[in-house]
């Protein structure tokens, strides 16, 4: 009746080692499904830090494209304000005589100086003149077409008068040079 016992007691230590087994394995299963389960949580915020840092990083480079601006185009309206001031300074160079430039010589030097200055003003902040001469191809980027006219010796598009001269902020138009041009087709 020993043996009986024996087989019984075998059974029951096979059972419990399978069941520790089991266990064994569940806890390894649970393990891997943690382990698994912080590397995707891990990957997930890794990915929403790549993600914010390149925000961020484009934040900056628009803040610095921003600040660019500003300091190059924010003065426009005031120089836009200004370009009749030299406008009118070159219309009254112009319209002096000779009679009257031999009188008042010191007045005429005044006003072509002064219009100098404002010039030299105007390209130390970027604003840059456009001035086109008769013969000139027409470009509509820098000019603007005031009218057409055919013009015996010209061709097609090109600038046969000036009316007011163009001017630049750096890159950006402030006001096209104001042309006539021709309409000759040969």
């Amino acid at each position: 009746m020993a043996e009986p016992k024996n087989d019984e007691f075998l059974d029951d230590l096979e059972t419990a080692m399978a069941e520790e087994q089991e266990v064994e394995t569940a806890e390894v299963s649970d393990e891997e499904a943690e382990i698994d389960a912080l590397r995707a949580e891990r990957d997930a915020l890794k990915d929403k830090f790549m993600r914010a840092l390149a925000d961020a990083e484009n934040v900056r480079k628009r803040g610095d494209k921003a600040r660019r601006d500003a300091e190059n185009y924010g003065g426009a309206k005031l120089a836009r304000d200004m370009l009749p001031v030299y406008d009118n300074l070159k219309r009254a160079v112009e319209a002096a005589t000779d009679e009257q430039k031999d009188v008042s010589k010191a007045l005429i030097e005044g006003v072509e100086l002064t219009m100098r200055e404002l010039l030299s003003t105007f390209s130390k902040h970027g604003i840059i003149l456009v001035s086109p001469q008769p013969g000139d191809k027409f470009d509509p980027q820098l000019h603007e077409a005031m009218f057409e006219a055919p013009v015996p010796d010209t061709k097609a598009g090109e600038i046969i008068q000036v009316s007011a001269e163009g001017f630049m902020l750096h890159d950006r138009i402030l006001r096209p040079a104001q042309v006539g041009v021709s309409s000759n087709r040969g």
